[in-house]
């Protein structure tokens, strides 16, 4: 075969440095175009970015000559400098030092992006915290509490 093909549906989570509800609604929206333009500059294809004050999701095809871990640095690192650059905030923002990516089947994806947008109603009756441990959960990954949250 003399083509290198590959689609690798991803859905990534990371908060805010220790959960911090610092996305405020007003500029919320434009944040999801930041990360979606972050993410398609790397050479990935945003789908999706959604979330609520104190964290996000992002669903996006994988480039094929891009890691995940580089993925994620690069679009939490360009999204950071935005917010640092143009909200004013009274203190440096920052993204949690990690975060967390899971695998999507092509026959999921639609399922995952609904899920991405009902993110306020969501977090109207699950916090963060729990959603993420059921996300580790479902997809069957060891986690160490001491180290999830920072």
């Amino acid at each position: 075969m003399a083509q290198s093909l590959a689609k690798i549906d991803i859905h990534a989570v990371f908060s805010t440095k220790k959960r911090e509800p610092l996305l405020a609604d007003d500029w919320l929206e434009e944040a999801f175009t930041v990360l979606a333009g972050a993410t398609n500059n790397l050479g990935c294809q945003s789908l999706i970015a959604g979330g609520v004050a104190d964290h996000v999701h992002i669903l996006f095809q994988l480039g094929r000559t891009v890691s995940i871990a580089d993925a994620l640095k690069t679009i939490k690192s360009t999204s950071s400098a935005w917010v640092n650059q143009t909200r004013g905030l009274p203190a440096a923002f920052h993204w949690q030092a990690g975060d967390a990516a899971f695998s999507v089947s092509q026959s999921n994806v639609e399922e995952v992006r609904k899920y991405i947008l009902r993110q306020p109603e969501r977090h109207a009756k699950q916090s963060f915290q729990d959603e993420l441990r059921d996300w580790l959960g479902r997809y069957e990954i060891e986690w160490d509490e001491r180290y999830v949250w920072d």
